[in-house]
This record gives structure tokens, C-alpha cells and sequence, in this order.
């Protein structure tokens, strides 16, 4: 695996869908490392978000700022299954608009150093 870009994928989700999207992220092989496979790390955050008069929100009503729970799921993921991990995020997340942010991860290729 030496040289192999990783990637952290950071995605907020309600708590149902929590296991149906870290479940879609391993069949994408997301959250390997190693010989570990199902690597994720799930935080609960407080979010806040105002849906327009045209969304169609899962969580919240339109046209009114919602504040409460959510949860933030944490995997690294090789540059090569990256496309198909956020693929597979959309396809099961209950938002229409799921935030998915990836951050480049320099110090985290196998078999070398910075």
C-alpha cells in the first residue's frame, strides 16, 4: 500500500440513519485501516439549520431555524474507493443535502513518511 493517498470523510446524520451510513461507508470499503475493517468514530454534536421555503428537510420544518442532536461519523478512506464511499453516503442519507466533508490526509500514506 505504499504511496496510497487516505482521505477523512466526516458526516453529520441523524441517529437513525448513523448505522445505515456507516454500513454504506464500509461497503466502500471506507474505514479500513490496516488489517481493521468498520473503522468509524460517531460523536454527537449539536447542529443548527434553517430550511427554505424550498427544502423539503428530514429533520426541522420549513421556514424555521432548528437547533438539536446530531451525529458526526468519522472514517479514513483510501483515495481510490472515495468517489464510490460518497456515492454510497447519498444513496442511503435521509437529507437531501448531506454534508460530507473530505480533508486530505498527508501524514497517513502507509509505508512512508513525511
Amino acid at each position: 500500500m505504499s504511496g496510497t493517498a487516505f482521505y477523512k470523510l466526516e458526516i453529520f446524520a441523524p441517529e437513525e440513519a448513523v448505522d445505515e451510513v456507516i454500513k454504506a461507508l464500509t461497503s466502500a470499503h471506507a474505514g479500513e485501516i490496516g488489517h481493521y475493517t468498520h473503522c468509524a468514530a460517531v460523536t454527537e454534536v449539536q447542529s443548527q439549520w434553517h430550511a427554505t421555503e424550498d427544502a423539503s428537510p428530514a429533520v426541522g420544518e420549513t421556514g424555521k431555524l432548528y437547533t438539536g442532536a446530531e451525529y458526526k461519523i468519522e472514517v479514513n478512506c483510501r483515495e481510490e474507493y472515495l468517489t464510490e464511499a460518497i456515492q454510497a453516503v447519498r444513496e442511503v442519507h435521509p437529507y437531501e443535502e448531506p454534508v460530507i466533508n473530505v480533508y486530505s490526509l498527508a501524514n497517513a500514506r502507509y509505508g512512508g513518511t513525511l
